[in-house]
């Protein structure tokens, strides 16, 4: 399977005929693996992502997880002990590293094209992925470094807002709990727990190959079979449930000796293959996710100077993310600034964006396009995305057009039936003043 991106990027507004960009190419691995790959061979550096469905959305009752199982694959595989393994990456000149989000947990490598240096930067990475030693002192370490991590954060009002948001919202939802683990749950994780976790997680079937770089198809095929070697078939993540909007209002308050209230505001928004996702998008970047030409920037800093920066946005993830709006402010000012953001979504909307503004917000949306794929990490990191989340093979190709499609009132149509403000969560951190 192929799609050709877009041959037509657009800077400023202004279009500018450009070459027609690879095509998306599409196969299984022989163990059951999506991939999705483009040759550029103006370079000769090889980009490959490799993604599993194993986020802390599969903690269970043990926040933390995920990202500590992620964490250790850096610390020894296969042979080499974690000393070894970074000195070996570094006499290579190849990166790999690892992340761990809510719904997912991956590995990229970077490396350059000679077939001698990729073949090793493949088999450290096979290591890792397959064959992780898990060392037991890697493990407390890791495991104290987290608890100094959430210490911390307990110390942060910022992060306190947030954690306490994500709660709320997702009550009850495998969302709720923090990626980084809680104070509770950091004394259940052990590394029996991360080897169970890896084991049944960090297999092909539940993983999605991303690869960008000099490469042929036979030889991108090869880098597949390399990388996933040592990895069982196993069996897909089951599904995640659906977040439900909350049945009334909620608001927290949380009492905290600093000078600034940080507020939330939203409620669950979006999924990333939701059918509202173009009217969503490109609404809430009239509303508050353009900057200081945004609506609610301009209610909260310019007109009434209650805060700094002030912002909305929808993070889609594999079932409905956050639809949020924050600021920070003074805690007197709080009540204000509250009700301000509340009107501002109000009116927003009853009424939806005006002509101008939808054009503008396209014009803006449509002249950054290209910067998201100006690089070959970027296009690696959008081919992952489409996998992971079985977004078409044409989104890149259609993204411009769906954006131009937009009407007036699309936007209101879909704020209207998928925005609540009487169900709204509601997070406040500073000195409560009376």
């Amino acid at each position: 399977m192929r799609s050709q991106f877009f041959a037509v990027l657009v800077l400023l507004g202004l279009a500018a005929p450009v070459a027609a960009t690879p095509q998306i190419q599409t196969w299984q691995s022989t163990g059951g693996a999506r991939v999705l790959y483009v040759p550029v061979m103006d370079l000769p550096m090889v980009d490959v992502r490799v993604v599993f469905d194993a986020g802390a959305a599969r903690d269970d009752v043990r926040a933390g997880l995920a990202q500590l199982t992620n964490q250790l694959l850096n610390a020894g595989a296969g042979a080499r002990d974690e000393e070894t393994l970074a000195s070996d990456l570094d006499a290579l000149g190849v990166q790999i590293s690892t992340s761990s989000l809510r719904d997912m947990a991956l590995l990229s490598l970077r490396s350059l094209r000679e077939e001698r240096i990729l073949h090793a930067a493949l088999d450290m990475a096979s290591d890792m992925l397959a064959r992780p030693s898990f060392p037991q002192a890697a493990f407390q370490r890791e495991v104290e470094q987290m608890r100094v991590a959430i210490e911390a954060r307990q110390q942060d009002p910022g992060d306190i807002a947030d954690e306490a948001f994500w709660r709320t919202m997702y009550a009850g939802h495998v969302y709720a709990e923090p990626p980084g683990g809680t104070a509770e749950s950091i004394d259940r994780l052990t590394l029996q727990a991360v080897r169970d976790f890896h084991a049944t997680y960090y297999v092909q079937r539940n993983a999605t190959v991303a690869i960008v770089g000099q490469l042929t198809r036979l030889e991108a095929e090869e880098v597949v079979e390399r990388v996933l070697r040592g990895l069982p078939s196993g069996d897909p993540a089951a599904p995640v449930d659906s977040a439900h909007l909350p049945n009334a209002a909620t608001t927290k308050v949380i009492d905290y000796p600093s000078e600034q209230t940080h507020l939330l505001v939203g409620q669950p928004g979006m999924s990333r293959t939701d059918p509202d996702y173009y009217a969503l998008y490109v609404g809430n970047h009239i509303l508050g996710g353009s900057g200081l030409v945004s609506r609610v920037s301009d209610e909260i800093r310019e007109q009434r100077g209650l805060a700094y920066s002030a912002y909305s946005y929808f993070m889609p993830m594999r079932v409905n993310g956050p639809f949020q709006m924050g600021l920070q402010t003074r805690n007197d000012q709080a009540d204000q600034a509250l009700t301000v953001l509340r009107e501002t979504l109000q009116r927003f909307i009853n009424e939806g964006p005006n002509a101008d503004e939808l054009q503008r917000a396209k014009d803006n949306i449509i002249g950054g396009f290209a910067l998201r794929l100006d690089s070959n990490s970027k296009i690696t990191e959008n081919l992952a995305v489409m996998g992971f989340y079985g977004l078409p093979l044409d989104y890149l190709d259609r993204f411009i057009e769906r954006v131009e499609t937009v009407t007036l009132e699309h936007v209101r149509d879909a704020f209207q039936r998928r925005v609540h403000p009487e169900r709204l969560i509601v997070v406040r951190v500073g000195r409560v003043t009376t």
